[in-house]
């Protein structure tokens, strides 16, 4: 079996520079990014069904079964948050198979609405509470551009799916075409937060709007990501791409 590269100098490690309107330093992005959950997961649910105007489930489900999710199989969901992802994959793999759900915001562990088939668990994606060659599939959602080293995720993916098992990273990707980006991140920056300012409870949920666009557009190119991933090992890497937006990334640890 192929063992993961180690990193060197054209390994991606952060998934975009620091972001100076909002934190200094990788610590500084660590606390900003778990307060900012922690504070707004109250109002995480709803902001995600009028952001996405109530396509969000059924996109995960389809992305979740194009990557190869079935019946039976054990499933990581890493950055759990309020268990959108998570739920879709319990209706897929069935009363034969198991969700586990794992995030560091203690705030959205608390918040998720999730089935009694689903495990939360706190921990980091860089350091993942379980033992290797455990899990079938592993699903990230939406949340790559959290990771503090792409290097280090990837890793620990590798390292805790069996043999064969498959990793899928959903994100949202900023389109290549100018106008395209312009009118998303018009959407996205400018619409979605006043939108959070009046549909919102929490006063910080506008700003986690506006900081969850500017992550996307700070962050490393799909190939970069790739990259990423054939470094930890991982084979058979692609990615889809639905809408122009919407990347799916998925990948195979080697049998």
């Amino acid at each position: 079996m192929k063992e993961p590269v180690p990193p060197d100098e054209e390994t991606v490690h952060a998934p975009h520079a620091a972001l100076k309107d909002y934190y200094e330093g990788e610590q500084g992005r660590r606390t900003f990014v778990r307060r900012a959950f922690d504070e707004t997961a109250g109002d995480y649910d709803r902001m995600e069904r009028l952001m996405a105007l109530g396509w969000g489930p059924w996109y995960r489900r389809r992305a979740l079964v194009r990557s190869g999710l079935v019946t039976g199989m054990d499933v990581l969901d890493v950055a759990f948050g309020t268990g959108l992802v998570a739920r879709e994959a319990v209706g897929i793999v069935g009363e034969s198979g198991r969700v586990v759900g794992v995030d560091s915001s203690i705030g959205m562990l608390r918040s998720a609405s999730r089935p009694l088939e689903i495990a939360g668990v706190q921990g980091m994606a860089e350091q993942l509470p379980f033992v290797s060659g455990r899990f079938d599939f592993l699903s990230l959602g939406f949340a790559l551009r959290h990771m503090s080293d792409l290097s280090i995720v990837f890793a620990e993916f590798h390292r805790v799916l069996k043999r064969g098992g498959t990793v899928c990273v959903l994100e949202i990707t900023r389109p290549k075409g100018r106008i395209a980006a312009s009118v998303l991140k018009a959407y996205m920056r400018g619409f979605i937060p006043l939108l959070a300012r009046v549909a919102g409870r929490h006063r910080n949920t506008a700003q986690l709007f506006r900081y969850y666009w500017d992550t996307i557009e700070a962050c490393v190119s799909p190939e970069r990501v790739l990259e990423a991933l054939r470094h930890a090992g991982f084979q058979d890497v692609k990615r889809f791409v639905e809408v122009g937006i919407f990347s799916e990334y998925t990948a195979r640890k080697p049998g």
